[in-house]
């Protein structure tokens, strides 16, 4: 086992993860920014709100489509080289959507733009798991949480200075040519720090398992739309698409079962589901997820369409939980080592309590509409609730990657990111909903600066979606303490779960 004095290890290595984090930032960036940016899309392209839709929609189902496929590319042909085309594509495609001159060829560079986005995350996990020593990989994780947190919850803030100052007519347009300058400096950085990896050398091994990335493609896609479209078209009949779904799924587990063999070339080695803690460290990433990242949607609503915030006062009023998010997921990036499954449990419930409080604290401020004394006041429990976001999804990170060959860290990183993802989707669908059903016959405010005429009923209507977003991290928090309570009682089976250099695949 590499420990932090190997000198096979690179020495360039921190320098490498800042840089493929860089890339990593511009596609998170990218999945909120532009929500932000969609009024003024609107009024400069004639888009309908179809049409607006698909531009966010088209990047979020193409972003989560990618990343198993990338992590396999990755561990196969090369992080380094996965990363180059990822980050490539995606800045030309961010070019693309900024020079678009129709709808239409936004809505199809957005998700160009996604596919290559969705390549870059598995290459993050997969270069962290080959060139870190194992006591090094929580700072490491730590530093991609931080990443996570800031690239999601300031999209909106960025969005909003961007369009104020390039204006509504190129204001947006910026919004996505900020990615090209970015992008061009990560890629130079890359060839100088990023050093060359070596893929497996075994032509079989090599080889990508076309029909069940079809077959993965196809099912993800039937599961997710549904989740991503319900707010466009309002209907419960679009689920009914989970059933084909998860019929595609079940028929890409069986072919990669049957490829999981000496020999064989799966694109998903379903051997890494018996890792005991990679299995529950997806299953509690999927299930957390649908609470984390609803909250911020659910103030963002409330912001904007209760109390009429401008786009940039709304990222502002979230800004708390994203500084929140990078001090806990660089703290317990250090701790989780030492720590393990307690301090993510400890962290939960932690989250679950700042929920609580910023439930309260509204209501407690139900009749204060300006925007910088609601701000305030929401500062220290959004700040609690990121410390509590970033202290689990950073430690979670480690512990689910922590038994999986190296080898391997590419494709486990990609399952764990398409459930974050899963987990993304079902949280804002299920949150929103409620949002939006309990004020589906109040008017929201017209005007920047001016609260809806009801704006108790946003209120009301924020509580109903926090109350989900409890049930979300509850049943996190009873995950984590079953799982915590098989590891005490069968150490032993924990330990013989992980993935031992016989059971591992041969380079």
């Amino acid at each position: 086992m590499k420990t932090e004095t190997d000198p096979s290890l690179d020495p360039h290595r921190w320098r490498g993860l800042f840089v493929i984090l860089l890339g990593q930032f511009c596609a998170l960036l990218d999945v909120s920014i532009t929500n932000v940016a969609l009024p003024s899309i609107g009024r400069s392209l004639g888009a309908g709100s179809s049409e607006l839709q698909w531009v966010v929609s088209g990047y979020v189902l193409a972003f989560a489509l990618v990343p198993v496929i990338g992590g396999r590319l990755g561990d196969t042909r090369g992080r380094r080289r996965m990363f180059f085309i990822g980050l490539t594509g995606f800045v030309f495609a961010s070019a693309a959507v900024g020079l678009s001159p129709v709808p239409l060829v936004m809505i199809v560079a957005r998700v160009v733009q996604g596919f290559f986005g969705g390549l870059l995350g598995p290459q993050v996990s997969g270069y962290i798991q080959n060139s870190f020593a194992k006591s090094e990989r929580g700072r490491a994780f730590g530093m991609l949480g931080a990443v996570v947190g800031v690239g999601t919850a300031l999209g909106p803030v960025v969005g909003g200075v961007l369009i104020g100052i390039g204006g509504p007519d190129f204001g947006w347009r910026l919004v996505f040519f900020v990615n090209v300058p970015i992008g061009a400096v990560a890629l130079l950085l890359a060839a100088r720090w990023v050093k060359r990896d070596l893929p497996a050398v075994d032509p079989k091994s090599t080889k990508l398992d076309a029909p069940g990335a079809v077959l993965l493609g196809v099912g993800l896609l039937l599961v997710l739309f549904p989740l991503v479209e319900f707010d466009q078209f309002h209907s419960g009949w679009l689920f009914l698409l989970l059933i084909p779904g998860a019929a595609f799924l079940a028929a890409f587990i069986r072919r990669e079962r049957e490829l999981s063999v000496p020999g064989g070339s799966p694109l998903l080695d379903v051997r890494l589901f018996r890792v005991p803690t990679f299995t529950t460290g997806v299953a509690f990433a999927v299930v957390f997820f649908c609470s984390n990242t609803g909250i911020p949607l659910l103030l963002s609503l409330y912001y904007q369409q209760g109390l009429g915030f401008s786009a940039l006062d709304s990222g502002l009023g979230i800004s708390a939980f994203a500084i929140g998010f990078v001090l806990g997921s660089q703290v317990s990036g250090r701790l989780i080592t030492r720590l393990g499954r307690p301090l993510v449990l400890t962290a939960v419930s932690l989250f679950f309590a700042a929920t609580l409080a910023i439930g309260v604290t509204v209501h407690a401020a139900q009749s204060v509409t300006n925007p910088a004394d609601l701000i305030l006041r929401l500062a220290i429990p959004l700040f609690i609730l990121g410390v509590g976001g970033g202290s689990i999804v950073t430690p979670n990170q480690t512990l689910t990657l922590m038994d999986v060959d190296p080898r391997m860290g590419g494709a486990a990183g990609g399952v764990l990111q398409t459930g974050q993802r899963v987990g993304s989707s079902i949280g804002q669908t299920v949150l929103g909903t409620l949002f939006f059903a309990s004020v589906a016959q109040v008017g929201a405010s017209q005007q920047i600066g001016r609260p809806a005429t009801n704006h108790l009923a946003f209120t009301n209507a924020l509580d109903l979606g926090l109350t989900g977003s409890l049930v979300f991290s509850g049943a996190a928090l009873i995950l984590g303490l079953i799982d915590l309570r098989r590891k005490r009682e069968s150490p032993a089976a924990t330990r013989r779960g992980a993935l031992s250099p016989e059971k591992r695949p041969a380079r």
